[in-house]
Parts: C-alpha cells; sequence; structure tokens
C-alpha cells in the first residue's frame, strides 16, 4: 500500500532532498501546494509517496519537524508555510497527535499546521531532483547540506544509506 501526505516549511529543494533520502519513499513531488479559506496562496511544498509499512507517518512527521524551523515566525512563513497537508480525515488527527507527541522535544511551540491538502503545482523540471542532480553546487553544499547531516545523526535508521552515502556529506 502506498499512501501521500504534504510537507511545506522550508524551500521546497531541501524538503524534497530530505525525504527523497529515506527509507520507504517512493516518490517526491516538488512544488507548490495550497488549501482552502486561510491558505489559498500556494506556498513552497512536497508530496511524499510513502509505504506506512517501511515507514510511519509519526516518523516522516519528526525528520520534517526537526529540518525545518518549525518553531519560527520568520518573515518568510506565507511562502514557506509550516504544514502538513493531509489526504484524510484519519491521517489529519494521525497528524495532529503526532505534532502533540513531539512537541517535549522543541523548546518553543511547533507552529506546524495539519491543513487539509487541495491543489497542487508541481515545479519545473530543471528544478525537480535538485539536490541528487547538483550535489555540487553551492545552496546544496550550504544549505541543503547541514539538514542531511541532521538526518543522518538524529534518524540514521530511517536513512535509505544507499541513496545519500555519508561520506557525501562528510566532504565539506
Amino acid at each position: 500500500m502506498v499512501s501521500q501526505v504534504g510537507f511545506g516549511g522550508s524551500c521546497h529543494w531541501c524538503t524534497e532532498a530530505v525525504f527523497q533520502s529515506l527509507k520507504g519513499v517512493l516518490h517526491v513531488e516538488q512544488g507548490w501546494i495550497s488549501s482552502s479559506e486561510r491558505h489559498l496562496s500556494f506556498s513552497e511544498a512536497v508530496i511524499v509517496h510513502f509505504q506506512p509499512d517501511a515507514i510511519a507517518l509519526e516518523v516522516l512527521i519528526a525528520i520534517h519537524l526537526h529540518t525545518h524551523s518549525c518553531t519560527s515566525k520568520h518573515s518568510m512563513r506565507s511562502k514557506y508555510r509550516s504544514a502538513i497537508y493531509t489526504f484524510t480525515d484519519p491521517q489529519a488527527q494521525l497528524s495532529r497527535q503526532a505534532l502533540a507527541n513531539l512537541q517535549h522535544e522543541f523548546r518553543d511551540e511547533i507552529l506546524t499546521q495539519v491543513i487539509p491538502f487541495q491543489n497542487f503545482k508541481l515545479n519545473q523540471k530543471r528544478y525537480l531532483n535538485y539536490y541528487y542532480s547538483n550535489p555540487d553546487k553551492p545552496f546544496c553544499k550550504n544549505i541543503v547540506n547541514p539538514k542531511l547531516r541532521l538526518l543522518l545523526e538524529q534518524f540514521s535508521s530511517a536513512v535509505d544509506h544507499g541513496r545519500l552515502p555519508a561520506a557525501r556529506l562528510l566532504e565539506g
């Protein structure tokens, strides 16, 4: 069985690379997501297609929270909405419970919202799979690599080490 969930909160190149590096994730679509009512505007995000028997939604949520500024009220929040975009009511309930369970891992209040998924716009082809196509670009080395190092340090058992060799991150 394959499930899907959306995540937003940081540059979608970063978010895409994080989730592409995990066991049980089959595909990551990178672009912009919108919802309804208060969240009509599109915000950078990804849709993660995953196997729940290989990686639990709760683990994906924990990884998402730890790899972006989930407690920050920074000025770019409308472009980088901190969100879990859910596709079903049970998924929304599980996501809210996961946020509550993970709050103790953060000093400040988690600002990540659970929002129903509504619309998605895929990024241009040249920007898809950005990190794995351009690992030596300055953005990837300076911005994405620290998130992937954190992923290896805190969530090593969830990482697909064949896809994300630690040696690449230790080089620079």
